[in-house]
């Protein structure tokens, strides 16, 4: 099977390994055999798989409230503003950008999602938002 060269205090050793059954291995030391004994059986180490448990709930798009009469525009992620694309007082259709919002160097457009008119606008270009900041409000 396997073959293994030792030199222990200059002496040269060749250990050949004729069978390995359960725990018990039979070998060849320099022309003599021998049978050891293991403690225990020797078992092939296997690479351990990685497995992920599924998200408890799904991600949830933003929902703006219809009956509501002020909207109110909140930031998604936490990042830095890139620009501002209004200005109080610009009538807005659905699907208008109103900014840019940089996050782990990605830029994302915010758009309206409710047509509506700019009533104020709580942020500026560079400023830092966090998670569900309010950056505009719509009426």
């Amino acid at each position: 099977m396997k073959s293994y060269k030792f030199k222990v205090n200059d002496n040269g050793y060749t250990v050949n390994i004729k069978s390995h059954e359960d725990n018990i291995i039979n070998l060849e030391v320099n022309g003599t055999l021998y049978e050891v004994k293991m403690k225990e059986e020797v078992k092939k180490s296997k690479t351990p798989t990685l497995v992920r448990a599924a998200s408890q709930r799904p991600a949830e798009p933003l929902k703006v409230n219809p009956k509501s009469q002020k909207t109110r525009i909140v930031a998604p992620i936490p990042g830095v503003v890139l620009s501002i694309d209004v200005k109080v007082g610009d009538t807005l259709k659905v699907g208008d950008r109103m900014l840019v919002l940089e996050a782990m160097k990605m830029e994302n457009s915010i758009v309206c999602e409710k047509a509506g008119t700019i009533t104020a606008i709580k942020i500026s270009v560079g400023q830092q938002v966090l998670h569900d900041e309010l950056m505009i409000e719509l009426e």
